[in-house]
């Protein structure tokens, strides 16, 4: 049985559909646990009605607006807490939460711990593109600024990412600047680029933010700023195309026949992009996985999330992770 530790009070939708999307995700996986973390009231009388659930008490919750660092030093007995505990204390080898992304970051680095050698944890996500090809992308936020010799970690560790969960068996790596020339980019993005210059046969160089859907590359890496910008960036393009599409419909009705025509397709472009067929992101470094949820998830958001959680697991992504870092040290 794997356990998965799941917090039932993160996300903006209310525990609800935090408990909708751990029934789901114990009805998919029948060798499957789950550890749920949050208020008695929420979830001992969830536990009790559902079998392979166990109930974790905490009395705190952190929200959104708090300050991370400080909400985790003050409240340790908030549910992202105790869930990154529970996790160190091997009552559970992962940990999903759809809360304060720096609340989780936090709390993960501080109570997890990191692997050996790793300088920041970094968030990724694996950016659906053509052809069924996903990127790894990485970092979305977790470091607004990253050094070089840290982009070159962030560039082992994708690789790991995409061979252990999307099975690639030598994936490629690009540098996200504003340029694919090798003279592009910022004083650190050119450090890291002859770093991993060096490292072989797989970095390709520089890609343009257009690679994340190409299929031509299979990891790309950045600093959280710029990648935190980059991903915000995509889904304000997707909400502004939906909205301009419909706004056209209600002008022209040439223009809403031809999008009832391609309404199937679209609504599962816009399903993909959304992300609740992965569930998040995943904190990469840190000596367990630890899956970050959006704010607003849905209960199958949550269930994929939990899921993710599971199999990177059972595939040994945390190891296969630290293999890869050694070869750096």
């Amino acid at each position: 049985m794997i356990t998965v530790c799941v917090d039932a009070m993160g996300g903006d939708s209310g525990p609800e559909q935090v408990l909708q999307g751990i029934r789901l995700a114990l009805q998919k996986d029948p060798e499957l646990q789950v550890l749920v973390v949050g208020a008695q009231a929420i979830v001992e009388p969830f536990c009790q009605e559902t079998p392979r659930a166990e109930a974790l008490i905490s009395t705190q919750t952190i929200s959104m607006s708090e300050h991370p660092a400080t909400a985790v030093r003050t409240k340790r007995d908030s549910s992202i807490v105790r869930g990154c505990k529970a996790v160190k204390e091997g009552r559970a080898q992962g940990f999903f939460s759809a809360g304060s992304t720096g609340a989780i970051f936090a709390s993960a680095t501080l109570d997890i711990g990191r692997l050996k050698g790793v300088r920041r944890p970094a968030l990724a996500y694996a950016v659906p593109g053509l052809s069924q090809h996903s990127c790894v992308f990485l970092d979305l936020g977790a470091n607004a600024d990253a050094r070089p010799q840290t982009l070159l970690q962030f560039a082992h560790m994708g690789r790991a990412y995409a061979q252990a969960i999307l099975h690639v068996s030598n994936p490629s790596v690009g540098l996200l600047s504003n340029g694919k020339e090798s003279t592009k980019g910022s004083e650190a993005i050119l450090a890291a680029h002859e770093l991993l210059s060096h490292e072989g046969s797989w970095f390709v160089g520089n890609c343009e933010p257009m690679e994340l859907f190409m299929g031509s590359v299979d990891v790309v890496v950045s600093d959280g700023f710029t990648g935190n910008v980059a991903l915000k960036t995509i889904e304000a393009t997707v909400k502004y195309l939906i909205k301009s599409l419909k706004n056209k419909a209600q002008q022209s009705f040439s223009t809403k026949l031809g999008l009832l025509l391609i309404r199937p397709g679209l609504k599962e472009i816009i399903h993909t992009l959304s992300g609740d067929e992965q569930g998040g992101a995943v904190l990469l470094g840190l000596k367990a996985p630890v899956f970050v949820g959006h704010g607003s998830s849905s209960a199958k958001a949550v269930m994929n999330g939990t899921l993710a959680c599971a199999s990177a697991i059972r595939r040994s992504l945390v190891q296969k992770i630290n293999e890869d870092l050694e070869q750096l040290l």
